[in-house]
């Protein structure tokens, strides 16, 4: 398959983003199934969607002063293209300029007609002759962060205010880097050292990640292929992640409530961690999302999971007041820590989705706080940065409730190098993107009083 035919499956794929608002990830495996791409083909399509994506502000403002029409006013297509181009022009070393600017023309050609694909070249031969503009010519500092890091000015602005200029660099500079790709042992199974060795079997190099007791760390090669995954072996996840479970610290014969469970990665932990022993009610408001912790749960071969179809925020409507032993929240957010993964998010988030999802957050919290045993322990996690969704929430909780304090012992039970993170305090952990290779991720642990 020729290579042109890539870059036109990543120009439906962004176009398709654009207009929709789709999500990427979905959007490329349906992609991948249906254009029936030569699997060598399927990590550049990757590279290209992602890459696009993710720089889409810097590319913008490198090709403005080379078009003669405001970009806006450009055809949708006609601008992907442009980006897709440059992109790879500027950030990818094994594809040679010459190629990918024929191939733009090409596609132009096909698309469009002549007048486009000679503006297509133009543009894009101009720019290789003069070179890239440069971004001190940005004065004002907010403004240029967000152009070289290719965030939107209104994320930049929030992240300024809420954890100040050198937080804000580390962590949008840190999105724009590949994520560490990781993985949970399924201990109820077998163990790290036979996963690793059953991996490398099929060319995977893995090794056992320093931070994480029952993590592996990929270093080449996909999991999702392989006999260990089909085997039930490992579940692919982050280390922020990971830390919810550790953080509920469930035991074996308890009953927990996982309240916003799908797709399940972190209700099969905790089913792990009990050993299977107990029962672990996992809820979604979403059915075809039920239908993936039923997926998970049975290719781990998790018995103690029952997955059901229901609004956490009804869920006293079913269940006696003081029915679990322990309760995971695990919010539906903005997802602002997982831009390295999902750079969709940033062009598609407002700070008015961050305000309505506080809302849902705190009636999920007061929901489910009657359903917990005297003495048990609640965690609240989110997989954003934003205070507005984090401390802002869970304090206010707290605040309203009597029989609610932060967990002493929340930050003993983490694996010792998280303990002394940046953003740790009493009850509560904010990682940062860039700052453990994890996604940025929240958690806190209450304790309810007897």
């Amino acid at each position: 398959m020729k290579q042109g035919n890539v870059r036109e499956a990543a120009l439906d794929v962004l176009l398709k983003i654009e207009k929709n608002q789709a999500y990427s990830n979905l959007l490329l495996n349906d992609t991948i199934k249906k254009t029936k791409l030569n699997p060598k083909d399927i990590p550049l399509l990757t590279e290209l969607v992602y890459g696009t994506l993710q720089y889409k502000k810097t590319l913008d403002f490198y090709l403005k002063p080379f078009s003669k029409r405001p970009l806006e006013k450009l055809e949708m297509w006609v601008l992907i293209l442009l980006r897709l181009t440059l992109y790879q022009i500027i950030y990818l070393d094994r594809i040679p300029e010459r190629a990918a600017v024929h191939e733009a023309v090409q596609i132009a050609k096909k698309r469009g007609h002549q007048g486009i694909s000679g503006m297509v070249n133009g543009i894009l031969r101009t720019i290789q002759r003069k070179g890239l503009p440069t971004f001190e010519t940005i004065e004002d500092p907010e403004e240029r962060l967000a152009v070289e890091t290719s965030h939107p000015e209104w994320l930049i602005a929030r992240w300024t205010d809420q954890f100040g200029k050198e937080r804000t660099k580390l962590m949008s500079q840190a999105n724009l880097k590949h994520p560490l790709h990781t993985a949970r042992v399924n201990t109820v199974k077998t163990d790290r050292d036979t996963v690793i060795k059953s991996l490398q079997e099929e060319g995977v190099e893995a090794e056992p990640s320093s931070r994480v007791p029952d993590s592996i760390v990929v270093k080449k090669g996909s999991l999702s292929g392989t006999e260990a995954f089909r085997k039930g072996w490992l579940t692919i996840q982050d280390e922020g992640s990971m830390l919810v479970a550790y953080a509920l610290a469930p035991d074996s014969g308890e009953k927990i409530l996982d309240a916003c469970a799908a797709p399940g990665g972190k209700s099969t932990h905790i089913a792990e961690k009990m050993n299977d022993e107990g029962e672990v009610v996992s809820l979604d408001i979403h059915k075809h999302k039920v239908g993936l912790i039923k997926e998970q749960k049975e290719r781990l071969g998790l018995t103690i999971i029952s997955p059901q179809v229901m609004d956490a925020r009804k869920a006293h409507e079913f269940f006696e007041e003081e029915a679990f032993d322990k309760i995971l929240v695990d919010a539906p957010c903005s997802g602002l820590g997982v831009i390295q993964r999902k750079p969709d998010l940033k062009w598609t988030k407002t700070p008015e989705d961050v305000a309505r999802l506080s809302t849902i957050q705190k009636e999920i919290l007061n929901e489910v706080w009657p359903l917990l045993k005297k003495g048990g322990r609640l965690v609240y996690s989110t997989c954003t940065v934003d205070k507005e969704e984090n401390e802002a929430v869970i304090d206010s909780f707290v605040e309203a409730h009597k029989d609610a304090s932060f967990d002493k012992g929340f930050s003993g039970r983490l694996p010792e190098s998280f303990q002394q993170s940046s953003g740790a305090g009493e009850g509560k952990l904010q990682l940062f993107p860039g700052e453990h290779e994890t996604d940025g991720f929240f958690i806190s642990a209450v304790v309810k009083s007897d």
